[in-house]
């Protein structure tokens, strides 16, 4: 480790610590992940698995993903902009996946009002995803007790999750994840806050969507799916800080994200 790095771990704390080793696991191990995601945020997405460490493919149809998922470590399902070939695709390949065993995060992205997308998340529910990854709006339309937020952007924030993210945690098994300016993360005997992060994260189109598909990278070589989820998410958040201290703005911020995400925890 060089003296800067150093210096940059030691000002990220004991919120690294705490997940170091995950990281450390994620870089030697570079899980293959399969992510169904929105086409808004394939970029980010693939290039923000690859600075971490972790190596991306992406596919939808249900003539290939099913088959695909079947090499890949963890899968990473988002709703973000479902399509027809995604809402075919999307059940066969979870099925697959739970068949075999392989870890896979659920992304409820702007559930609620619509009416597609919210039934398929419910349903996909009862197949028991590793994690539950969301904002406060989404985790709350997944549960049935709100009607969601408008779109992406959240309406609620995330101690008012809280109970509905029991509830989800409860229904899986695993671990749910909710995103704010202070992020959650439960299962059904822990709770943690990250106080961590920065506002630039919301101004980049996909960060959500990258940190469904950087927990599932970590659910890879993690099998405690809270340790996974808590992980992913200080991982995110840290880089954002990082990032954040060199970008003039959203643009640079995203150039930065990257490679704050390959710096963090080196």
């Amino acid at each position: 480790m060089t003296e800067a790095q150093a210096g940059v771990d030691s000002a990220l704390g004991p919120d690294l610590a705490g997940v170091a080793d995950v990281l450390a696991t994620v870089r030697a191990g570079r899980p293959l992940v399969h992510c169904l995601t929105a086409t808004v945020s394939m970029g980010i997405v693939a290039d923000g698995l690859l600075a971490a460490g972790a190596r991306p493919m992406m596919t939808e149809t249900l003539a290939e993903a099913p088959t695909v998922t079947t090499v890949a470590d963890a899968l990473s399902v988002n709703l973000g902009t479902l399509s027809t070939d995604a809402m075919e695709g999307i059940p066969a390949t979870v099925a697959v996946a739970v068949a075999d065993g392989r870890p896979w995060v659920l992304d409820p992205t702007a559930i609620g009002l619509a009416p597609v997308r919210t039934p398929l998340a419910r349903e996909l529910l009862a197949s028991r995803p590793t994690v539950v990854r969301g904002n406060p709006s989404e985790v709350l339309a997944l549960a049935g007790i709100g009607a969601g937020g408008r779109g992406a952007d959240s309406m609620a924030g995330p101690e008012s999750a809280q109970e509905a993210a029991a509830q989800v945690a409860e229904r899986t098994g695993g671990a749910v994840a909710v995103s704010g300016a202070v992020d959650l993360v439960l299962d059904a005997g822990r709770r943690a806050r990250v106080a961590r992060g920065t506002e630039l994260l919301t101004r980049v189109t996909g960060t959500g969507c990258l940190l469904g598909a950087l927990t599932a990278a970590c659910t890879a070589v993690e099998p405690d799916p809270f340790r996974a989820a808590l992980a992913a998410t200080t991982w995110l958040d840290l880089a954002g800080e990082l990032a954040a201290g060199r970008a003039a703005g959203p643009g640079s911020f995203r150039m930065h994200l990257l490679d704050a995400l390959d710096e963090v925890g080196r």
